[in-house]
C-alpha cells in the first residue's frame, strides 16, 4: 500500500471531477487551534493536546473543515493544486495535506466526523468503546498505540493493554495501572496483540502503513478521516462533528 501515492490519486480525481485544481475561494486554510477551540474542556485532562505535545491544524474548503494532530503546526494559504503537490517529507507538509484532503472529501459528502469532539464528549466516547470492542472481537489482547487518556482507562478495566506512546514524559511512567512502553518495543507490542488499536495521527508521521497487519486494526480520532475511507480502514470515532 502506498499510502500517501493512493491518497493523491484520489484527490486528483475528486479535483478533476469538480474542476478545482485552481480554486480561488479561500482555498484551502490550515490553522493552528487553540487546544479549547478544538478539544473544550474535557472531564480528563491529561489528553497531549492540552498538555502541549501535539497541536490541532484545521483546514477550510469552502465551507467544510478538516482537522490533524500534528507535533509541526503551522499555517498553509494556497490552491488546491499547490496543496495536491505539497512535498509530503516531514510532519508539517503532512498535516497541512491531511487536514486539507479531510476537507475537501467532507465538502463533497466523502466522509463525515472531521471536526474534534469536545468538552464531555471525549469521555463519552472512550465509554463506549469498550462495549464497541466486545461486540466486534469478544475479549482480545489489545495493543495500544498512541495516548488517548480516557480511552485507555477505560479499556484498562475490561482487557489486558499493552500501550505504545512516542512521549518520553510518558514511557516508563505508570498510567492507569499500565506502564507506557516506547517505540522500541513496537513490533513485540504487536506480535503480543490479537487486535491493533492505533491513533489516527499516524497518517501525519507517516507510519500508520506499519500498524496495518494481518489482524484487525482500528484506527481513533480525526485526523485519519480521509485515508481511513480511501483505504476502506476500520476507524473509530462516534462523537466528532
Amino acid at each position: 500500500m502506498d499510502f500517501y501515492q493512493d491518497s493523491r490519486k484520489f484527490l486528483q480525481k475528486l479535483i478533476d471531477q469538480h474542476q478545482i485544481i485552481d480554486e480561488k475561494i479561500k482555498v484551502i486554510s490550515a490553522r493552528t487551534l487553540t487546544p479549547e477551540e478544538a478539544i473544550g474542556d474535557p472531564e480528563c485532562k491529561d489528553f497531549p493536546l492540552l498538555k502541549g505535545k501535539e497541536v490541532m491544524v484545521e483546514a477550510v474548503f469552502r465551507q467544510a473543515k478538516g482537522q490533524a494532530y500534528t507535533d509541526m503546526p503551522g499555517e498553509f494559504t494556497g490552491s488546491v493544486r499547490e496543496l495536491l503537490t505539497l512535498p509530503l517529507e516531514n510532519n508539517f507538509h503532512r498535516a497541512m495535506y491531511v487536514a486539507g484532503l479531510n476537507a475537501i472529501m467532507r465538502h463533497y459528502g466523502q466522509i463525515s466526523n472531521t471536526i474534534h469532539c469536545r468538552d464531555q464528549e471525549p469521555g463519552i466516547c472512550a465509554s463506549q468503546l469498550p462495549g464497541y470492542i466486545k461486540q466486534h472481537y469478544g475479549k482480545p489482547k489489545i495493543a495500544f498505540i498512541g495516548f488517548q487518556p480516557a480511552m485507555i482507562d477505560q479499556l484498562s478495566h475490561s482487557f489486558e493493554l499493552r500501550v505504545i506512546d512516542l512521549d518520553e514524559d510518558n514511557q516508563g511512567g505508570e498510567k492507569f495501572g499500565l506502564t507506557i512502553e516506547g517505540p522500541e518495543k513496537t513490533e513485540e507490542v504487536l506480535s503480543w496483540g490479537d487486535i491493533i488499536l492505533a491513533t489516527g495521527s499516524t497518517s501525519v508521521n507517516a507510519t500508520a502503513d506499519r500498524f496495518i497487519h494481518d489482524k484487525p486494526v482500528i484506527f481513533y480520532g480525526v485526523t485519519i478521516a480521509g485515508m481511513a475511507a480511501i483505504h476502506k480502514l476500520q476507524r473509530y470515532c462516534p462523537c466528532t462533528h
